[in-house]
């Protein structure tokens, strides 16, 4: 694992003991999906950007999913009342990340045909674990009552130090949330066969104020004359600092053919774009707005 998404209190302990895998569970695995908007689309409006599902020990299916979600979280800027712009992440990654362990710590593992799924849209973020909450454990008292369903996964991953014993990680999801001034985390159980928690990112009040300083560095006029996939580009470019055809790519749901044509037409006809790299065919290239 690099050290660019190493898991929160993660320390090696030798080998990944093999807990539950999937080879002899195939309900033990974990999907994650990311969507380009709000809402699953189906058919010819398809928009899923990113799929994987992970499977083998519990231990390596945490931190192989742990890597993709962090690799697709986005970061926005905001002037702060400092006059200084700061950066924050999309969500705190206490709670999406206790979130994850939760579901495959406490999941019934008994219900077959059906598996966590983490599912990322641009509003929200929502991990869905099969089964309904375990014994005495309600939507009401979840942030005060311990149970564990499955004790010895539970005792495996408090080795890893990635389940609290004290049962302080809800409340803590809870004040991260509250922390990042965003809505509380919202846990529901839909038809009472699952336990679904929902994070909202408030997209909306943080894409108010990167539109905003998004037009101090290109003109209203500029950004209404541009096609839909170019202004994905320049967007991409201003919030992330750089954009790449992959990037970009899997941004529209299109093929890296036609985001390169995309970026170079923002080069060429726009000039609003330059791109980096040793040559115009370094795999490595990107491009930030000029």
């Amino acid at each position: 694992m690099n050290d660019s998404h190493a898991l929160p209190g993660f320390q090696a302990r030798g080998q990944i003991r093999r807990v539950f895998p999937s080879a002899m569970m195939p309900q033990a695995r974990v999907r994650v999906l990311r969507y380009d908007g709000v809402k699953m689309e189906t058919g010819n409006r398809l928009n899923i950007t990113k799929e994987r599902t992970f499977n083998g020990p519990l231990p390596k299916v945490i931190q192989d999913a742990y890597g993709l979600i962090s690799s697709m979280l986005r970061e926005f800027q905001f002037l702060g009342p400092d006059g200084k712009f700061q950066t924050v992440p999309e969500y705190p990654e206490f709670a999406w990340f206790e979130g994850l362990v939760n579901a495959v710590t406490h999941r019934d593992y008994s219900f077959r045909g059906d598996y966590i799924r983490v599912s990322m849209f641009d509003d929200r973020l929502e991990i869905v674990s099969p089964g309904a909450l375990p014994n005495i454990v309600t939507l009401d008292n979840m942030r005060t009552t311990r149970y564990s369903r499955n004790p010895r996964i539970a005792r495996t991953l408090v080795e890893f130090g990635w389940v609290r014993e004290l049962n302080e990680g809800v409340k803590r999801i809870y004040t991260e949330m509250q922390n990042s001034l965003l809505n509380d985390p919202v846990y529901t159980e839909p038809g009472g066969a699952k336990v679904e928690l929902t994070l909202e990112n408030n997209i909306v009040a943080r894409s108010v104020r990167r539109s905003e300083a998004l037009e101090d560095k290109v003109s209203p006029e500029t950004i209404a004359s541009l096609g839909e996939y170019e202004l994905a580009a320049i967007r991409l470019a201003f919030t992330n600092g750089r954009v790449t055809a992959g990037e970009l790519a899997a941004h529209i749901g299109r093929n890296r053919r036609t985001a390169s044509r995309v970026l170079g037409k923002l080069i060429e006809e726009d000039g609003l774009l330059e791109w980096h790299g040793s040559s115009p065919h370094d795999p490595k290239r990107f491009y930030t707005i000029r």
